[in-house]
């Protein structure tokens, strides 16, 4: 194969896993790539490109999805078709998130679902109804700055739950983590220089945020406790952005380890983004109050209920410092809300009824026996596979951490499961004879984990 049509901008702010893809899928569309023909395998196109495993490897994922090619196990990747013409392309230059076709799914292990058989929904649309009923009130745009009803209710539960420091007058609504986080990088901006940092595995969508608001991203390293605070001392960056409740290893940041970092934005003078994403919902243990709890003047509070919820109900809350809140009232006449009103009043009675207290409840309990089952039927179903598979819980995630001992890549891993009708997530493969996928388990039935389980077994052995 001639890699002639392969020009890679090293410099450039696209990552290049997102260039090659963009080269190998038009070579598809125009026909210089013809159906049938065999790609180079990863490491054959790591050592002639320069470039890592992992980019090649996350390149062919994404064109397995989308269609453009196939993996053959022990044989290699071939092209397979051209999707249409109009087909949309994902152009993000940050990592993508997958949204590939769920037909022919029959256990979805994806980390982007709820339960069906665990939502409120008829509460849920209850509460909408009685919003409805009040025509003088949605007759009306929103406050931008969220509605003052769901912002006292919220600084009441997120002090309860989180014991986040706050009243309704810091908070701010939006429509998820990445809408407040456009706001909060424009009010960063007028005091402190674009420079953010956040650990080599961060939140794509957080970093993406951050490009387009023109921020340097530091990726800094981490141990079993997260981020090494001596890693924020040296690249110099004003901005953290962290999820305390949550490391690598599926566990909470130490104490010791919030003290420090809380210690580095005193005698820095910089700003922490806490990202607390499902913080209530540990259910092994007691959870970690919010880092903003220990200093409320250093950290931003960011809170969602896509899992507690529904993912459709967009609906995301932060707790300003107080710095930040005089620069936002002073130009909050310039900004659009981006939640709806009807669903923001609905939630306020939901959370004031203690309604959400109780279905938080009920989900930990839920959560604990779903997460106890999974382990079990992995350890069982793979006990004697040479896989040596190992299974590491991210208990705020809803999800699994696969580690398998194969040579075979993330992307026919993730093809052989699809064909036997499960659907997992992606992780990475930077080990040696290691690819690691993510088990999400927020939206499978658990009358259909043990039959999930059973499905890998027999794609994968």
């Amino acid at each position: 194969m001639t890699y002639d049509f392969i020009e890679l901008d090293r410099n450039g702010t696209i990552p290049l896993y997102q260039q090659l893809y963009d080269k190998i899928s038009s070579a598809v569309e125009n026909g210089s790539l013809t159906i049938g023909a065999k790609l180079p395998s990863i490491r054959k196109l790591s050592e002639d490109l320069h470039l890592s495993r992992t980019t090649i490897e996350s390149a062919y994922q994404q064109l397995c999805i989308e269609g453009y090619i196939k993996s053959l196990p022990q044989r290699g990747y071939y092209v397979q078709s051209a999707p249409q013409k109009n087909t949309i392309k994902n152009t993000s230059s940050v990592l993508p998130i997958n949204r590939e076709s769920k037909d022919n799914i029959l256990y979805d292990l994806g980390s982007d679902l709820a339960d069906r058989n665990e939502t409120d929904i008829k509460l849920w649309r209850s509460h909408i109804k009685d919003v409805l009923k009040k025509e003088n009130v949605i007759a009306s745009y929103g406050d931008p700055q969220g509605e003052l009803a769901l912002r006292n209710a919220l600084a009441l539960y997120s002090h309860g739950i989180r014991g986040a420091i706050t009243d309704g007058s810091r908070i701010l609504i939006g429509s998820g983590t990445q809408s407040l986080l456009y706001i909060i990088c424009g009010l960063i901006s007028e005091i402190k220089p674009r420079t953010a940092a956040m650990e080599e595995d961060g939140f794509p969508l957080a970093e993406r945020v951050f490009a387009d608001c023109g921020f340097s991203i530091h990726k800094l390293k981490s141990d079993n406790d997260g981020i090494i605070p001596e890693e924020l001392y040296k690249n110099g960056s004003s901005i953290l952005f962290i999820n305390p409740s949550c490391n690598k290893n599926g566990q909470p940041v130490r104490m010791s380890r919030r003290k420090e970092l809380l210690k580095w934005a005193e005698e820095t003078d910089s700003i922490i983004i806490e990202d607390d994403y499902n913080g209530e919902l540990r259910y092994s243990s007691r959870p970690f109050p919010a880092l903003q709890s220990a200093n409320s003047e250093r950290v931003i509070y960011i809170g969602s209920f896509s899992k507690m919820l529904l993912p459709s109900v967009r609906i995301g809350y932060a707790v300003l410092t107080p710095e930040l809140l005089k620069i936002y009232e002073s130009r909050n006449g310039f900004y659009n809300q981006t939640s709806s009103k009807i669903e923001q009043l609905a939630l306020a009675e939901y959370i004031k009824t203690g309604e959400l207290e109780r279905r938080l409840r009920r989900l930990r309990k839920l959560y604990r026996e779903k997460s106890s089952l999974i382990m079990q039927a992995l350890e069982t179903t793979f006990a004697d596979s040479d896989l040596k598979l190992k299974a590491t819980l991210q208990e705020t995630a809803l999800c699994f951490i696969l580690s398998l001992n194969t040579n075979r890549s993330m992307a026919e891993m993730l093809s052989l499961a699809k064909n036997q009708g499960v659907r997992l997530s992606a992780l990475k493969s930077d080990k040696k004879n290691t690819t690691e996928l993510k088990l999400g388990f927020g939206g499978i039935p658990t009358t259909d984990i043990i039959k999930a389980i059973n499905a890998l077994k027999k794609a994968w052995c």
